[in-house]
């Protein structure tokens, strides 16, 4: 009987340590970095452009393995989106995605940045996904993962809404309907 006993308090103390140990780390790695978060409506602005966070830098790759920053696309809002291939929710949201660029491509920068992790996720599986519903909006593959550490990400979809010059002013967690991604859009265009 001590035997079970003290079997469970060592489960017990490493299960402790184990969530412990991970609300440390979450906390190091999203310390210094907070955006607005978006909801349906587009909240009031309610920092100035001094006050918003830079948002951090990173580098992704084209499908020809060329190496895109985000200081690259400085000088227009950026509209920044996290997916995989797998993920119903992005797949859900994607339509609205290509919509909003085919309108605003000219005017907003639309990084769509896969979680490419090289097991789940590879290269092949979601330019094929692009592919087959024939998105036009450009693919980057995070596949360092980078990018995805950089901003946080835990889940996915994941969007930032960065504004010309270089300032995160909104995130969503989960898939946006298209009146929620024109809220964003609207915070970064105005």
């Amino acid at each position: 009987m001590k035997k079970k006993n003290r079997t469970f308090l060592l489960v017990l103390l490493a299960l402790v340590i184990l969530i412990g140990g991970s609300a440390i780390l979450y906390s190091r790695l999203s310390s210094g970095y907070s955006a607005g978060v978006l909801t349906g409506e587009a909240p009031e602005p309610s920092a100035t452009d001094e006050e918003l966070p830079q948002a951090p830098e990173f580098t992704v790759y084209d499908l020809e393995g060329n190496e895109v920053s985000l200081s690259d696309f400085l000088g227009k809002p950026v509209v920044l989106n996290f997916w995989a291939s797998w993920c119903g929710p992005c797949k859900r949201e994607m339509p609205d995605f290509d919509s909003a660029y085919q309108e605003l491509g000219g005017e907003v920068h639309f990084l769509m940045v896969n979680v490419t992790d090289g097991g789940r996720e590879t290269v092949e599986t979601a330019s094929e996904l692009i592919d087959e519903e024939g998105y036009t909006f450009p693919v980057y593959y995070d596949s360092d993962l980078s990018a995805s550490t950089a901003y946080g990400v835990y889940s996915l979809p994941t969007t930032y809404f960065i504004d010309s010059e270089g300032h995160a002013v909104a995130r969503a967690s989960g898939a946006l309907d298209m009146e929620t991604l024109q809220a964003g859009i609207d915070m970064i265009t105005e």
